[in-house]
């Protein structure tokens, strides 16, 4: 079964997301396991990684919501699907799942959607756009919070015929690993940010959104500061605005107005994710809109760092209240300083029997070798 096996993921873009990770990841997962692995995109930064040898490539504009290249891309694929016997096809964003809805419609070959995120609706147009990630022969949830949120909204649109489960997003366990990052490595980046040596750095990385709880945050700080006194610690802003120029004056100045320009970072981008969280002490994920899975999170906690988030989303799965971290409650910054000020407060062998606690928490539940074979293996059940 496994040499027959051939399996297209189409993803708009490879960037550096949960959801382009993971379709990475299985992508040289399923040539190691005796799969063909294919996959469709029109670029992103990951692609210059893709081991060409095993996986094929395909460029196409399957970012695009405009109808006329939905439909090129429909005939695209179509063509591709035939050419290459694929036996199933995976979409991992609605607008290439509409052209692989009708594409595997006109071939008759297996379709299966991974649902990343919520797909906010506001209409019965929106929502209808959206119900083509339920269409499938398989759905793949990634986080229990995203399948009560499917059961909930698109009960009208599933089949009962068809399966839908969860599988758990993983991450890289060996590369988010604190032992794998040396002391010159942490000197050369906090230079690099400016950064002196002997001061706590409080870490809150994802793109500068609104939803991303940035002037919770920044809010969250001053109220530290206030209780404190002083200027404690570095807060550290890491992510891209992406465009959203004015977002970021719209934070800077907050900080200004908080008088914190020389504790507040703002770092644009950090190639190496590891080491960031690696040279912090305490990693906030402070969304005001639940995350589907919630990567920061997780990422924190296999490299045994504290990480208070939200209470909403996917971050009530993946951290365990006061045994792996903290969550606080959802917009309020007043509780976010307090867990703060609690947390600095701890001694060094409470801040490392929580990391531990947390590293083993991802290693034995959200690792990517236990998502890839977990897919891998209902490929194969679909399939028989």
């Amino acid at each position: 079964m496994s040499s027959d096996l051939k399996v297209l993921q189409v993803i708009p873009k490879l960037g550096y997301g949960g959801a382009e990770t993971g379709c990475y990841d299985i992508a040289h997962y399923l040539p190691e396991n005796g799969c063909k692995s294919y996959l469709v995109t029109s670029g992103g930064e990951l692609i210059k990684f893709i081991n060409k040898e095993k996986v094929k490539l395909i460029r196409l504009p399957v970012h695009s919501k405009n109808p006329l290249l939905i439909l090129f891309n429909t005939l695209a694929l179509i063509f591709i699907i035939i050419f290459n016997n694929i036996s199933i096809v995976h979409a991992r964003s609605r607008a290439p799942a509409w052209s692989c809805f009708f594409a595997t419609k006109v071939t008759k070959r297996k379709f299966v959607t991974t649902f990343h995120g919520t797909y906010n609706f506001n209409s019965k147009i929106k929502k209808f756009y959206n119900s083509v990630m339920v269409k499938s022969n398989l759905v793949i949830a990634g986080s229990n919070f995203i399948f009560s949120h499917i059961k909930n909204n698109y009960s009208d649109y599933l089949d009962v015929k068809k399966k839908l489960l969860v599988i758990f997003r993983g991450i890289n366990v060996d590369y988010f690993d604190s032992s794998t990052k040396t002391e010159i490595e942490e000197k050369e980046l906090l230079k690099k940010w400016g950064i002196e040596e002997n001061k706590k750095i409080i870490l809150l990385p994802g793109r500068l959104t609104s939803w991303k709880g940035q002037e919770l945050f920044l809010e969250a700080i001053n109220l530290v500061n206030n209780q404190l006194g002083y200027e404690a610690f570095y807060a550290v802003i890491l992510g891209s605005d992406q465009g959203r120029d004015l977002f970021k004056k719209k934070l800077i100045r907050l900080s200004e107005q908080y008088r914190m320009t020389k504790q507040v970072k703002f770092i644009n981008h950090c190639k190496d994710m590891a080491l960031a969280y690696k040279v912090s002490d305490i990693v906030i994920s402070s969304s005001i809109e639940p995350e589907a899975f919630g990567r920061v999170a997780v990422e924190a906690q296999a490299m045994e760092k504290i990480i208070i988030a939200s209470n909403i989303g996917g971050s009530n799965e993946t951290v365990i209240d006061e045994k792996t971290g903290f969550l606080f409650e959802s917009g309020d910054a007043k509780s976010l300083s307090e867990k703060i000020l609690k947390i600095l407060n701890f001694d060094e062998t409470t801040l490392k029997m929580i990391g531990i606690e947390g590293r083993k928490n991802i290693v034995s539940k959200f690792n990517v070798e236990k998502m890839c074979f977990s897919t891998y293996s209902e490929y194969k059940k679909l399939m028989n």
